[in-house]
């Protein structure tokens, strides 16, 4: 079966063709229901962790179109898809790739996926934050050693720390990310103190550079 065709107005490449993805598409709808259609667009809007906990949240499947050569018909578009869904400013070959990340990304918080929720609620951009420096045996690799506060075996300092590394990281490498991050949402002495020391400590480094 022809799937692609040369595009109407002239043009290097191929599109896509409508018919093949209705049917692929009226397929999957009639075996499992309408979900959320999706096509990976560099037009569309950028794919965040925000994203992927809407999607998650909202709807029971996914149904993810891929695009390649020149796109696809813009008829199929109108008639079946949602909405669009970018990567970011770049483009490339096809959308099969953004499909993978967008798979991956939902459903690793889907439960039963991972061991329990800690495991992507204390990573970057869960929160807001970039997620602190983490370290593994052996204690000193390369004259380089673990901070010694990883090494104490005190939870409360080493969840403080890793608190604070995390401010520090975001600060430093996304200010674009911390800009937007709501001190309002720290509502103890113990989590506000943690916020100060971590500009502190990020001034005092930033001197001695």
């Amino acid at each position: 079966m022809q799937v692609d065709d040369y595009p109407y107005g002239g043009g290097r490449g191929a599109v896509m063709q409508a018919d093949p993805l209705y049917r692929c598409w009226a397929h999957i709808v009639e075996t499992h229901g309408p979900g959320r259609t999706i096509f990976l667009s560099p037009c569309g809007r950028t794919f965040t962790q925000e994203v992927a906990k809407e999607l998650k949240e909202r709807y029971n499947h996914l149904i993810l179109v891929c695009g390649h050569y020149e796109g696809i018909d813009q008829r199929f578009i109108d008639e079946c898809v949602d909405e669009e869904i970018s990567m970011g400013d770049f483009v490339l070959t096809g959308g099969e790739i953004p499909a993978m990340a967008v798979a991956d990304a939902v459903c690793r918080m889907v439960p039963g996926v991972l061991p329990d929720a800690e495991c992507f609620e204390e990573e970057s951009h869960w929160n807001g934050l970039l997620e602190y420096p983490q370290y593994s045996r052996p204690a000193v690799w390369h004259d380089r050693a673990v901070p010694e506060i990883l090494l104490s075996g005190d939870h409360g300092k080493v969840a403080d720390w890793r608190k604070k590394e995390s401010y520090k990281r975001t600060m430093r490498r996304r200010p674009d990310m911390f800009a937007r991050f709501d001190e309002a949402q720290l509502t103890t002495k113990a989590e506000k103190k943690v916020l100060r020391q971590a500009k502190e400590e990020l001034a005092a480094e930033d001197a001695e550079a």
